[in-house]
C-alpha cells in the first residue's frame, strides 16, 4: 500500500476515535421518569378509629392464704363455678384452738379474782390500785382471745365473690404460706374491653358512649364506655379506655378490634399513603407542574383505609405523583403514564 494512503487512513481513524471520546464526555440529558398520578379533589371523609383491645374479666384475682400452715381441706375443682363465701381451703388450726382453750381457762380465773377483789374494794378491804390490776388482767386475756380468734378466722379461705375457678395449682396436705397461690378466680358473666387511642381523639371519648367490637371470627358486637384513665400515658401518648361488652360474654384475654366513630368531614383532600415521603422534620408530596416534579411540604390529618387527609400544602386540582415517587428528582422531567382514581389505588 502506498505510504501516503496509510498515513491518510491512520489520520482518519485518529479523528474518529477523538470524536467518540468527545461524545462520551458530553453530559447525558435528564432521564424522564414515568409516573402514575391522581388529581387532588374534595371528598367526604368518614373517620373510624381502629384500636386493639383485650377482654378483661369483670373481677379477677389470685387467692392466697393469709397465714402459713398445712392444708387440711381443699375445695378447688378445676374450672368449677362457685358462689361467694364458699370455703375453698382450711389450714391446720390445732395450735390456735389450744391457745384459745388455755386463754379461756385463764380468763375464768381472772374474772373470779376480779369479782372477789371487787367485794373487798366495796368494804375498803383493798386499795383501788390492786383492783385496777385485776380488772386490767381480765381485759388483757379477753384481748388475747380476740386476737387468737382473728388468726383462727384466717385459717379458713373463702371465695370473695361468685365466679369460675382456674386450674388447681396445689394439692391437699401441702404446706402453704401467704405467697402460695391456692386458686385463681374470675367473674366472667360480664366482661370489660380495655383499649387505647391516641391523645388526638381523647376529646371524643365520652362516658356512656358506644363503640363497635369485632371479634376474631368477624362477629360484630357493641360495648359501652364506662371509664378512662385520669391521665394520658407520657411514653405512648395514648389514653386507656374501659368499656363493658353488651350481650353474651367472651373469654377473658380474647383479642378484639375496637372501632370508634370520630365523626365525618364533607370537604377533605385524600391522598394515598404511599405517596407521602416522610422526612425527619416534614412530610412531602411530589406534584407535577409544567412537566416537572415539584416537592411540596404538607401537613396530614386523619388516616383512613383509603389514604391520608392533607390539611395543608396542596390545592384541589393539583396533580400528585402516586407511583415512582422515590425515583423523581427535584425539577426533573416526568411523564404521566396514567391518571388513577383513589379507589383503584386502594384496591391494589
Amino acid at each position: 500500500m502506498h505510504k501516503k494512503t496509510i498515513i491518510a487512513i491512520a489520520f482518519t481513524a485518529l479523528v474518529a476515535c477523538k470524536g467518540k471520546k468527545e461524545d462520551a464526555k458530553k453530559p447525558a440529558g435528564p432521564q424522564v421518569i414515568n409516573v402514575d398520578v391522581v388529581i387532588a379533589g374534595m371528598q367526604s371523609l368518614s373517620n373510624t378509629i381502629e384500636a386493639n383491645g383485650s377482654v378483661v374479666a369483670n373481677e379477677t384475682l389470685e387467692i392466697h392464704p393469709e397465714i402459713s400452715g398445712r392444708l387440711t381441706y381443699l375445695n378447688v375443682p378445676d374450672g368449677g363455678r362457685i358462689s361467694a363465701g364458699t370455703v375453698l381451703a382450711k389450714i391446720n388450726d390445732a395450735d390456735l384452738q389450744a391457745q384459745i382453750s388455755k386463754s379461756k381457762v385463764q380468763l375464768a380465773l381472772a374474772e373470779t379474782t376480779e369479782q372477789r377483789l371487787k367485794k373487798l374494794l366495796d368494804i375498803k378491804g383493798i386499795n383501788q390500785a390492786d383492783y385496777d390490776i385485776a380488772i386490767n388482767n381480765v381485759n388483757n386475756i379477753k384481748a388475747d382471745i380476740a386476737l387468737l380468734k382473728a388468726q383462727l378466722d384466717k385459717t379458713v379461705v373463702r371465695a370473695p365473690f361468685s365466679g369460675v375457678l382456674g386450674l388447681r395449682p396445689i394439692s391437699p396436705g401441702a404446706y402453704v404460706t401467704p405467697a402460695s397461690i391456692l386458686a385463681t378466680l374470675q367473674q366472667n358473666d360480664k366482661v370489660k374491653i380495655d383499649f387505647t387511642v391516641p391523645e388526638l381523639y381523647a376529646s371524643i371519648i365520652k362516658k356512656g358512649g358506644t363503640v363497635n367490637i369485632v371479634t376474631n371470627d368477624k362477629n360484630k358486637r357493641t360495648a359501652t364506655i364506662i371509664a378512662t384513665e385520669s391521665d394520658i400515658n407520657t411514653s405512648t401518648r395514648n389514653l386507656k379506655i374501659r368499656a363493658v361488652l353488651n350481650g353474651s360474654p367472651l373469654n377473658p384475654g380474647t383479642f378484639v378490634k375496637v372501632l370508634l366513630d370520630a365523626g365525618s368531614k364533607n370537604n377533605s383532600i385524600i391522598i394515598p399513603t404511599n405517596a407521602i415521603i416522610p422526612d425527619a422534620t416534614s412530610k412531602q408530596l411530589v406534584v407535577v407542574k409544567n412537566g416537572k416534579g415539584k416537592f411540596v411540604n404538607v401537613e396530614t390529618g386523619i388516616r383512613t383505609a383509603a389514604g391520608v387527609e392533607i390539611v395543608k400544602g396542596i390545592n384541589v386540582g393539583d396533580t400528585v405523583v402516586v407511583t415512582g415517587v422515590l425515583f423523581v428528582k427535584k425539577d426533573a422531567p416526568v411523564k404521566i403514564k396514567s391518571v388513577k382514581k383513589l379507589e383503584e389505588i386502594t384496591k391494589e
